[in-house]
């Protein structure tokens, strides 16, 4: 039977670029995820029997949240729910399920690489048709949903078990519980040459991939260990954890610290990766290397037409506005298209359905192809295997020729995380109230050449997106870009983007810190960002 229980708005439901997230405390308010659950199929407006796929990546209050959404799918009309085993589901593969189903939409659920846990974070974020998450027209519709929302529908009956793989029903509706890792495994068996990369293992090429006790672990170890041949313990971390460990899955230089602690030792492995808590991030690091996302994203690009699934080449690339404009130069030379969207993974779906990129990238560790419609972390990896099976360099050895090729990017993001709220919306109110008269002002060598709040209309559906970043550009094309991040759940985040662009070869050996010093302290200058928030230093630097 369906029941109709009554609620109230609440206020604070608005999703950002990557759904909605909070503590799990706040979840836990009273009807709070099932307001948000019932906004969205009130949003989407599915027809009866719809299909719909729903998952996670296993963190603290995931297998709660997705009985609800099952009792609540079956009360909402949907004819069918696909959902992971134990819930898990990683985001491309949850993306590729989406797509292969034909499934209406998703429902993921997920606070990507924020910590875990009671007192850590949680998240809902709803995928539509495509793969994809819902653009900015969608979760506008949610959220003016959730602000009138008086009640939401449940089925009253618990439940299936959702351990086992397998078929039940639950009122008129299916729920189809499957292999989580399965369907993903054999599309990646399409794109790349899993016969050439076995022989590159076995030839003694080693390997280690940090899953830092998130959803990847298991995809890692039937697709790295059981597939490529890698030797068990190959995987590490990888038993999903609800606390990730205890840890931080973000694959980043501070969080993955002992991963590329091994990799820089002599007797490390040669090659090194990890992904975050839903699998769509990833951190690439080669003996005595760290590869920064943005030299990842231009590298794979170049390199794409040795894997068989892009052996035609590629149509375009997209990257979002704060990445570096190291894939800016691969495409030009390679002669194929680049757009510069904002951030969040929304904004590339549209051009990927209309086949105008096969390649995309943002710098927070973000890639993907047109395979699905999300980041993926373990696609990005094992298309970087993939590479080196062909061309039989080190990590160091590809990186070099490519910054030999295309000249090097220096790119440093500088986060502030958890400022007092008012005080980072005060910066950036300062910052655009000084934009019309920036161009031409000099900070020690750098002139100032142009500067705006960078928007984007959308080439395929016209949409329009503002306030999207602060651009300082220099001349010789140094940047210094200014972001409030949507991704945090307390305070503000506010990330700070720093590139200069060298073509000199004899230049490239330069450390980051160093090529970017003069590029650093401005960035302080113009940005008053000490004097604003009262911090020396960033929190994480990557």
């Amino acid at each position: 039977m369906i029941e109709t229980i009554a609620t109230q708005p609440y206020d604070d439901q608005k999703p950002g670029t990557s759904g909605l997230r909070k503590k799990v405390a706040h979840f836990k308010k009273p009807h709070y995820a099932a307001n948000f659950v019932q906004a969205i199929f009130d949003a989407a407006g599915s027809s009866d029997g719809a299909s719909l796929v729903i998952g996670g990546d296993g963190r603290f209050y995931n297998r709660e949240v997705i009985l609800t959404a099952i009792r609540m799918a079956a009360a909402n009309g949907y004819g069918r729910v696909i959902v992971g085993r134990d819930g898990i589901l990683s985001t491309p593969a949850a993306s590729h399920l989406i797509r292969k189903r034909g499934a209406s939409g998703g429902i993921i659920l997920s606070a990507s690489h924020n910590p875990g846990g009671p007192k850590g974070d949680f998240g809902i974020k709803y995928n539509i048709a495509n793969g994809g998450p819902a653009p900015e027209a969608v979760t506008e519709a949610i959220f003016e949903k959730t602000q009138t929302i008086s009640r939401y529908r449940v089925w009253t009956e618990t439940a299936p078990n959702i351990s086992h793989v397998g078929e039940t029903r639950l009122g008129d509706m299916v729920v189809e519980v499957v292999d989580p890792v399965a369907d993903y495994a054999e599309l990646m068996e399409t794109l790349f040459d899993f016969g050439k990369i076995r022989e590159l293992i076995a030839s003694g090429f080693t390997l280690r991939f940090d899953a830092m006790h998130a959803v990847t672990g298991p995809y890692a170890r039937e697709i790295i260990e059981n597939r490529l041949g890698a030797p068990a313990g190959t995987v590490i971390n990888g038993e999903p954890k609800e606390d990730f460990g205890g840890g931080h899955p973000d694959p980043n230089a501070v969080h993955a610290a002992g991963l590329i602690d091994q990799l820089m030792a002599p007797d490390g492995p040669d090659f090194g990766a990890a992904s975050d808590g839903d699998g769509d991030r990833n951190l690439i690091v080669g003996k005595g290397i760290l590869v920064t996302p943005s030299d990842s994203l231009a590298i794979l690009a170049a390199n794409a037409h040795l894997a068989p699934g892009y052996a035609k080449g590629i149509v375009g690339i997209a990257r979002s506005m704060p990445t570096s404009q190291a894939a800016d130069r691969v495409a030009k030379q390679r002669g194929v298209a680049l757009y510069e969207t904002p951030t969040g993974w929304k904004f590339f779906g549209t051009l990927l359905d209309a086949g105008k990129v096969t390649i995309c990238g943002e710098e927070s560790a973000g890639t993907g192809s047109d395979h699905v419609r999300e980041k993926d972390g373990l696609w990005a990896v094992l298309l970087w295997l993939n590479i080196l099976a062909e061309r039989r360099e080190s990590v160091k050895a590809v990186v070099e020729g490519h910054w030999a090729e295309f000249g090097r990017t220096f790119y440093q993001r500088h986060d502030y995380e958890e400022i007092d709220a008012r005080a980072a919306r005060g910066l950036m109110e300062s910052l655009h109230d000084r934009l019309a008269s920036m161009a031409g002002q000099r900070f020690g060598t750098l002139v100032v050449s142009e500067a705006d709040d960078f928007s984007y209309k959308d080439p395929i559906d016209g949409s329009v997106a503002t306030g999207q970043g602060v651009r300082i550009v220099f001349s010789g094309g140094s940047r210094i870009v200014y972001r409030l991040s949507g991704t945090g759940t307390k305070g503000a985040t506010l990330r700070v983007y720093i590139e200069r662009y060298e073509p000199d070869p004899a230049k490239h050996a330069r450390q980051t810190k160093e090529a970017l010093a003069e590029l650093i302290d401005t960035a302080d200058v113009i940005g008053e960002i000490k004097k604003r928030t009262g911090r020396s230093d960033p929190d994480v630097i990557t």
